[in-house]
């Protein structure tokens, strides 16, 4: 009895102690909803205009590209995406020392000598697609050194395109290139504006794949980061997404650019990030320029609360490097076979303009170009999987020109070219893994397979099942031979 008195007392206890606990929580809890409202009350305030960050006017011909088309509707007072809406993102940079009139400046810091003018050369250019009907973000990185026609230019590289006409001509020429998609609004920030925004989320958490060292006091360029996974904050995420010092040059930078957004999108939302919605508001009405109006940045802002990040799509126009031979500058050539297909199936571009491109290759497994990449530094694993495709029809594999950088846990089949249906044949035959669409893996695949340590677990356990298959064969043929042995023998008589 005594013992069924204390257990009683100290359930007691237990329950007084949580009643306090609640009621210590509780205030916390009001005061962190509050503190989330003003923030969010904070930043509303700063947007009073119809387009709140706009910096540029543009004419009524260049209002024309873009049309005026309503793209929002209200759904109990808030704004929703009534469309599919392809935004023009470009990240632009001038450095002073490129201006009239400049003058030398003593090299020290990283892009200290950096302009906050969004007129220059577009040093990123991403056309992002939001789809409400597929709940959907897909975003294709056009290389800078893209060789297109300009208008009242003539053939040059992309990326000049908004330093010759803003943001308009930089869309006419995006369009024109992708067979007329439409661009409904654009986004312009400068690399300094990048930097702050970074600052502002707090930092990004990236695996920086190899020592990054560089130095151009001609630009006042500083780029030095270490190997491996770190807290980058807005110096250090340009610096990463800037260094092009490599084999791959602009291309490599574009896939960094890439897995940097990956990560940025990885991060999760918490109160720490919404206490700093103010500064971010700020950095924005700084450093952006863009014609989305008020009810349509609200409607995006709700699209991206309800969307999966990070399953987000990410393309690159595919190409190849120009020849030296070819033009005095080095280009990045369009493949105009290739990028119709990307488009049409990304961005809802008719499949009859990309079907006059010329015929579009079979997707059986002997004209899929496969790359296999390693992640665990195991060789034997990539022979492995290399070996099974080729069983199952795959006559185009090889080794990639280098292995990923980042161990991973599960293997990944990567749509370099963004073709969904190819990876999921590829997957299906190899029997694992995760379909991802970004152009990070292999330029000269269709699709890489990242081989992760899920692989090796899966070899395990066949050849496990082989072994115990090849014993119980042992075993009956033991069995089957005993029993010959038994009833005759080579002379032919019974025993």
């Amino acid at each position: 009895m005594s013992i069924d008195r204390e257990n009683v007392h100290l359930a007691q206890r237990r329950t007084k102690q949580n009643q306090n606990n609640k009621k210590r929580r509780w205030p916390l809890v009001v005061a962190g909803l509050s503190f989330m409202s003003a923030s969010m009350g904070a930043a509303f305030a700063i947007f009073m205009t119809s387009k709140p960050l706009q910096q540029s006017a543009l004419s009524a011909e260049e209002k024309a590209i873009f049309g005026d088309e309503n793209l929002t509707a209200s759904a109990l007072g808030v704004p929703k995406l009534t469309r599919p809406v392809n935004i023009l993102v470009m990240g632009t940079i001038v450095l002073t020392s490129d201006l009239p009139g400049a003058t030398d400046q003593n090299p020290g810091e990283y892009l200290a000598q950096v302009n906050s003018t969004l007129d220059g050369h577009s040093d990123a250019m991403l056309l992002v697609r939001f789809d409400p009907a597929t709940n959907k973000i897909t975003a294709l990185s056009i290389p800078r050194d893209s060789r297109v026609y300009i208008e009242e230019v003539g053939y040059s590289k992309i990326n000049a395109a908004n330093y010759v006409g803003g943001a308009a001509l930089a869309a006419q020429t995006v369009s024109d290139m992708l067979g007329d998609v439409t661009i409904d609004r654009y986004i312009r920030v400068n690399v300094g504006g990048f930097s702050q925004l970074i600052d502002a989320l707090g930092g990004v958490e990236v695996y920086v794949p190899k020592r990054m060292k560089y130095q151009d006091d001609s630009q006042h360029l500083y780029i030095n980061l270490n190997e491996g996974m770190q807290h980058l904050d807005g110096d250090k995420a340009v610096q990463y997404m800037r260094f092009r010092h490599d084999d791959l040059g602009d291309i490599g930078r574009i896939q960094r650019q890439q897995t940097l957004l990956r990560a940025i999108f990885e991060q999760k939302l918490n109160l720490e990030t919404v206490s700093r919605i103010p500064e971010i508001v700020k950095v924005l009405k700084r450093n952006i320029d863009t014609n989305l109006s008020m009810q349509e940045l609200l409607a995006l802002a709700a699209f991206g609360a309800q969307t999966d990040l990070e399953s987000a799509k990410m393309l690159m126009v595919p190409g190849r490097f120009s020849a030296p031979e070819e033009f005095p500058l080095s280009y990045w050539i369009v493949d105009e076979y290739s990028l119709p297909r990307l488009v049409s199936e990304h961005f809802d571009l008719p499949l009859q303009y990309a079907e006059s491109y010329g015929s579009i290759e079979a997707t059986t497994p002997q004209y899929i170009r496969v790359a296999i990449q390693d992640s665990i530094a195991e060789p034997d694993a990539t022979d492995l999987a290399t070996d099974l495709l080729y069983e199952s029809g795959y006559d185009r594999v090889f080794r990639a020109e280098y292995d990923w950088h980042q161990p991973l846990e599960k293997t990944q089949i990567v749509a370099q070219q963004g073709d969904t249906t190819m990876a999921e044949q590829v997957r299906r035959d190899l029997g694992i893994g995760e379909v991802v669409v970004e152009s990070t893996g292999s330029l000269e695949s269709d699709v890489t397979v990242r081989i992760g340590r899920d692989w090796l677990e899966l070899r395990r356990k066949s050849l496990s099942a082989s072994q115990d298959e090849l014993e119980l064969e042992s075993d009956d043929f033991d069995h089957s031979e005993g029993t010959i042995e038994s009833d005759f023998n080579p002379v032919g008589y019974r025993s």
